[in-house]
């Protein structure tokens, strides 16, 4: 039982991967290659790697975020605000 208790951990955590949008995802995702993408990668990648040039987490992500009216943030601004600029 034990062992089963330990696997499961390490595949759950193995499957925890970058934040879409952070700094380390958009490295992860220069080193993928281009075939490999989705259309939700592309727009993702193109939103925050590129166009805007703040990936999410980033200390300009965070400055961004805390000058944006709160009540204008997603569910999920919230949390990764948390994630990255809080804890």
């Amino acid at each position: 039982m034990k062992m089963v208790l330990a696997i499961a951990g390490v595949l759950l955590l193995s499957a925890c991967g970058s934040e879409p949008g952070s700094e380390k995802w958009c490295a992860a995702k220069e080193e993928q290659s281009k075939s490999e993408w989705s259309a939700s990668d592309l727009a993702t990648y193109t939103r925050n790697c590129l166009i805007d040039g703040t990936a999410v987490g980033s200390e300009e992500w965070c400055k961004d975020m805390s000058d944006k009216p709160k009540g204008e943030w997603t569910a999920d601004d919230t949390a990764t605000y948390a994630r990255h600029c809080v804890l």
